[in-house]
C-alpha cells in the first residue's frame, strides 16, 4: 500500500456532506463557517445528552422539591396519603392501592439522621441520583418487623453508634418512600405509620422534634421534571446545592459543556438557550420513543409473542447493566415513566410483593386514543395471593388519568367487579360506560391518549413461570 493511500484514508476534502449540512475546509483547516456550525451540533448533542443522563437526578430533584408547595420542607414532616394516592396529584405512575408515607430528610441540614421505621412497611431510601442506598421492610435489615436506621451523610468520619442499621448516602437529600399495609383496613394502615414512624437527627435523638404528618391525598402537587428548558436549570438546581460526591468526573464534565458548574452560575447566552431548548425537545422524544417503543430485549413481559405488554425493568435489572455494560436505553426508559430504585421491587417471589405489567400500546400496536372503546380480557383464576388492579394513567403527565373517576383503577378489590361466568374478567376503557359493565370500566378522554398499569400483588407461581397470560387490550371502535 502505498503512501498516496495512506494519505486519502487521513485527508479531509475541502468539501464534505453531512446530515447537519455541508462543512468546509481549506486543505484539511476548517473554515469559520464550519466550525460555528459543528459547534451548534456539539452543544445540541451535549445537551441531549445531559437531559437523558441527568434525568434520574431532575427526576428525585422533583419528588423532593413538589412536596414543599404541602409544606413537607423540614425534618420530622412526612407527606402521606392518608387517602390514598388519587388523580389530583401529579406523580409517575404511582397507584392507587397501598399506604404511601415520603419522608423529608436532609443530612446537609440535619446531620446523621435516625429514622425509626414502622412494622409491616415496604420501601426503599435512594439518593438525589436515584441511586440505591437500601431496603425498608422484608428486603432490608428490619426483615418486615421494624426498625431504626441510621443514615449518614458524603463524607462522615465522625462516630457510628451501635443499635442501629447504618446507611451513607453519596447526596445530602436522600428520597424515601415508604409502602403501608392496608390489609387490616386505611385506617389501620395510616395509625400505624402515624403512632411509629419518626425521623430525627442523630444529635437530637434524646428529645426529638414532633412529628407533623401532611396529607397528600386529594390534593394538587407536581413531582415530575419539565421537559421544557427549564429542565437543566432544575439540574443546576440540584448540582448547587449537592455534595461533590454525587457526581463523577465524567458526568461532571458533561454537566460542565453546557455551562452547570457548582459555584457559578448558569447563564447561557441566547443562542446556548436556543440550542438547549432544541435539545430538551430532542431528548423528550429519544425519552418517549424509549418508553413506547423499545428496541432493548428484556423489556417485553412476553417476547415470544407479539404481545404488548411491558416491564419496568429491562431484564429486571434495576442497575440497568448488560455484558457489564451500562444499558443507556434502558435506564432512560425507567426513569421517564416510573420512580424508586431498589432490587426487592425487581424480584418476583410467589405470593408475595407485587409484580407489573405495562400496557403503552394496544394489540394492533397502535398508542391508545381516548376516543375510543377498548377491552383487557384476564383469563380465569388470575394467579394473585393478594389482589389485581389496573389503573390508568395520561401519557403526557405519565401520572394517573384525571377524569371523574377519582381513582382510575378497577380490580379484584373491587366489590362490584363484575366477573364472566368462567371466572374471566372483561375490563373496558372508553369515555362512556358500556351497557352493563359499569363496575368494569375505566373512563377515558376523548383526545388524550393513555395507557395501562396491570398490578399482580402477591403475584403466584402462575404469572411468573407465564402459564397464566393476561390477553392484550384490544380497540373495539
Amino acid at each position: 500500500m502505498g503512501i498516496e493511500s495512506e494519505l486519502a484514508g487521513i485527508s479531509t476534502p475541502d468539501v464534505v456532506e453531512t446530515s447537519i449540512g455541508e462543512v468546509r475546509f481549506r486543505d484539511g483547516a476548517p473554515q469559520p463557517g464550519t466550525a460555528e456550525l459543528v459547534y451548534d451540533y456539539l452543544d445540541r448533542a451535549r445537551g441531549v445528552e445531559v437531559f437523558l443522563n441527568a434525568m434520574s437526578g431532575a427526576s428525585v430533584h422533583a419528588l423532593v422539591s413538589g412536596p414543599r408547595a404541602l409544606g413537607v420542607s423540614q425534618v420530622g414532616q412526612v407527606l402521606v396519603f392518608d387517602g390514598l394516592m388519587d388523580s389530583a396529584s401529579l406523580f409517575l405512575t404511582g397507584n392507587t392501592s397501598t399506604l404511601y408515607a415520603l419522608p423529608f430528610i436532609d443530612l446537609g441540614a440535619d446531620g446523621p439522621t435516625v429514622v425509626e421505621v414502622p412494622p409491616g412497611m415496604l420501601g426503599a431510601f435512594d439518593d438525589m441520583w436515584f441511586r440505591y442506598i437500601g431496603d425498608i421492610g422484608p428486603a432490608g435489615p428490619d426483615k418486615g418487623a421494624g426498625g431504626t436506621y441510621l443514615l449518614l451523610p458524603p463524607g462522615y468520619e465522625g462516630d457510628v453508634p451501635e443499635g442501629y442499621f447504618v446507611l451513607r448516602s453519596r447526596t445530602f437529600g436522600v428520597w424515601t418512600f415508604m409502602r403501608g399495609s392496608v390489609a387490616n383496613g386505611l385506617d389501620a394502615g395510616v395509625a400505624n405509620i402515624v403512632d411509629n414512624l419518626k425521623v430525627y437527627p442523630l444529635a437530637r435523638r434524646d428529645d426529638p422534634p414532633e412529628m407533623e404528618f401532611i396529607s397528600g391525598s386529594a390534593k394538587a402537587f407536581n413531582t415530575i421534571h419539565p421537559n421544557t428548558y427549564e429542565f437543566y436549570e432544575h439540574v443546576n438546581e440540584l448540582v448547587q446545592m449537592e455534595s461533590d460526591e454525587m457526581l463523577d468526573v465524567e458526568t461532571r464534565g458533561l454537566l460542565a459543556s453546557i455551562g452547570i458548574v457548582k459555584g457559578k452560575p448558569f447563564t447561557p447566552d441566547e443562542r446556548m438557550k436556543r440550542i438547549l431548548t432544541d435539545a430538551v425537545a430532542i431528548g423528550n422524544a429519544i425519552a418517549r420513543s424509549t418508553v413506547w417503543y423499545p428496541r432493548m430485549t428484556g423489556a417485553r413481559i412476553y417476547p415470544d409473542t407479539n404481545s404488548n405488554w411491558m416491564m419496568a425493568w429491562v431484564d429486571k435489572d434495576v442497575f440497568f447493566e448488560r455484558d457489564g455494560a451500562r444499558d443507556l436505553d434502558a435506564r432512560v426508559m425507567y426513569h421517564y415513566a416510573y420512580t424508586a430504585v431498589t432490587p426487592a421491587m425487581a424480584v418476583s417471589v410467589p405470593g408475595k410483593g407485587s409484580d407489573y405489567g405495562i400496557a403503552f400500546l394496544d394489540g394492533n400496536d397502535d398508542p391508545f386514543d381516548g376516543s375510543e372503546t377498548y377491552r383487557l380480557h384476564l383469563p380465569p383464576n388470575v394467579p394473585v395471593n393478594d389482589f389485581w388492579a389496573v389503573t390508568l394513567y395520561d401519557s403526557q403527565t405519565r401520572s394517573q388519568l384525571q377524569t371523574s373517576q377519582r381513582f382510575p383503577t378497577v380490580g379484584s378489590n373491587d366489590a362490584e367487579l363484575q366477573a364472566n361466568p368462567d371466572g374471566s374478567y372483561d375490563i373496558y376503557f372508553a369515555s362512556q360506560a358500556p351497557s352493563g359493565y359499569e363496575h368494569n370500566w375505566l373512563e377515558t378522554i376523548p383526545g388524550k391518549s393513555w395507557f395501562a398499569g396491570l398490578r399482580m400483588y402477591g403475584p403466584e407461581q402462575p404469572w411468573i413461570d407465564q402459564t397464566w397470560r393476561p390477553g392484550e387490550i384490544e380497540r373495539l371502535t
